[in-house]
């Protein structure tokens, strides 16, 4: 008996898993446009699920920031606007030059291939047109250096951070028309990060992100106009 239960407790997880899995992959890769109603019905049933298991995946995703929930009117995809993106720019900017002062010193062989397997991993998905893989690639990418920093605050505000820039990074792959950066979007960043120099890297963090900022702020601005 109490195996059973333990089964169906392991199958009712590996279900609601897989399902806030589908619905954050909707979300990102534009199927679900921002600022629009989830549907209940219509999604439950896109999805192949009962609303009551959506129901789960919805109140996940509203804890982390991807839905929004507005009582007596629904649970809407969040929006984005050009003080959203500032902030999430100059946030990340600030996090990920403190993450490389912290895992500068702690680099040895075995972290860089990491590293370089992660870019590999993220180049696969580009290959592939994979662009919810591609997110989640580059989130991982980017999560190198603060899992190397061993600051665990400083971890702890990128997990924070993580979902607001999942959702910049899909309207990222929108603003240039792509399922994902460009193949060599990351090689300076791989190159610097097994270099000498922290100063270049902190300087190529600054240029990275602006430049992505940049184009993003240009899409959103051009979209809000229409």
């Amino acid at each position: 008996m109490t195996k059973q239960a333990s089964s169906s407790e392991k199958s009712g997880d590996t279900l609601k898993d897989r399902t806030l899995e589908r619905l954050q992959k909707l979300i990102l890769t534009g199927d679900l446009e921002p600022g629009a109603k989830l549907l209940e019905t219509q999604v439950a049933a896109q999805l192949d699920v009962s609303r009551a298991t959506l129901r789960e995946a919805m109140v996940q995703l509203s804890e982390i920031g991807l839905l929004v929930y507005i009582p007596f009117r629904g649970t809407f995809l969040r929006t984005l606007d050009p003080i959203d993106l500032d902030e999430i720019y100059s946030f990340r900017t600030g996090l990920e030059k403190m993450a490389f002062q912290f895992c500068w010193d702690k680099r040895d062989l075995i972290s860089l291939a990491d590293l370089q397997m992660r870019n590999d991993r993220l180049c696969d998905c580009i290959s592939d047109n994979d662009p919810y893989g591609a997110i989640m690639a580059e989130m991982h990418l980017h999560s190198w250096c603060y899992e190397l920093s061993g600051h665990t605050l400083l971890l702890q505000s990128w997990e924070r951070l993580k979902p607001n820039l999942q959702f910049y990074f899909a309207m990222h792959q929108k603003a240039h028309g792509r399922g994902g950066p460009l193949r060599e979007s990351h090689d300076k960043y791989i190159e610097l990060a097994n270099g000498e120099s922290l100063d270049d890297m902190l300087a190529h963090l600054e240029d990275h992100m602006r430049q992505g900022l940049k184009n993003t702020m240009k899409f959103l601005n051009e979209r809000n106009a229409a």
